[in-house]
């Protein structure tokens, strides 16, 4: 369970990313959050891994205070949490496999890590995080010869091979076409419910987090202001959640004109 107790984030320049965040997660879920750009979603997701530190307030993920943890012992929390970016963060040079099988870096010794020694183990691992999500014929092909789809999904293939609990994903289909966007949130979706590893994900789609995710978080200027079932979302609460009419830029399929 991941438990936001009085969670507040406020930056350096005093801006307030968060305030009095109350929230819930529990083993299983897949939560979407939705908000305008810098209503502090991506601050939300990033303080459950404390890639960004909380001001005030109370975080506990498997009722572990995240705030305590810091060395050796955020590292070995750190692994049993994914994340997946908006930019893939591939290293394009070099194969899928290879990139799939950083994940392992972690377990290896010094030497291990530096020479590319991976166990068998750890590539039978990664081969069956490819095949996943579906491109399992890629392992041997260069990271930069893939689409910006299928290099998302080997960003997804990268952090299943870690053997997550919680998988935090950061805007992963900002970049990417309709199709693919769809094609990613649809492995997400499955991810959740035959692994059943919890998923949060902040995006900008308000259509597509309705669509993939059965739990829906709205938030707007650090605060909740909607906690719910996807279908619970209508008209009324999006203009709450977004202040104004939703337009063609907060969904992924463009209306026709």
């Amino acid at each position: 369970m991941i438990k936001f107790i009085n969670v507040s984030k406020t930056y350096p320049n005093g801006v307030k990313a968060l305030v009095d965040v109350n929230l819930e997660v529990e083993q299983g879920e897949f939560v979407a959050i939705i908000g305008l750009s810098g209503a502090g979603k991506s601050t939300l997701i990033r303080t459950v891994n404390k890639m960004i530190d909380i001001t005030s307030g109370q975080l506990l993920v498997n009722d572990i205070d995240v705030s305590g943890l810091s060395g050796k012992k955020l590292r070995k929390f750190r692994r049993k949490i994914g994340m997946v970016f908006q930019s893939f963060n591939l290293v394009n040079r070099t194969t899928v496999i290879k990139n799939v099988l950083t994940s392992r870096v972690a377990d290896m010794s010094l030497i291990q890590s530096l020479l590319g020694l991976y166990s068998r183990q750890d590539k039978i691992k990664a081969l069956e995080a490819l095949d996943k999500v579906g491109i399992l014929d890629k392992a041997y092909i260069r990271a930069d010869q893939l689409s910006g789809g299928q290099q998302q999904r080997v960003a997804l293939a990268r952090t299943l091979a870690q053997d997550p609990e919680i998988i935090l994903a950061d805007e992963p289909v900002a970049s990417l076409d309709p199709v693919m966007a769809s094609v990613v949130m649809e492995d997400f979706q499955r991810i959740n419910r035959d692994m059943k590893i919890t998923i949060i994900i902040n995006i900008h789609h308000v259509d597509l987090a309705l669509k993939y995710a059965d739990r829906i978080v709205g938030i707007q200027a650090g605060n909740i202001v909607f906690d719910g079932k996807a279908n619970e979302i209508t008209n009324d609460i999006l203009k709450k959640i977004y202040g104004r009419e939703l337009s063609d830029d907060d969904l992924m399929e463009k209306k026709d004109d």
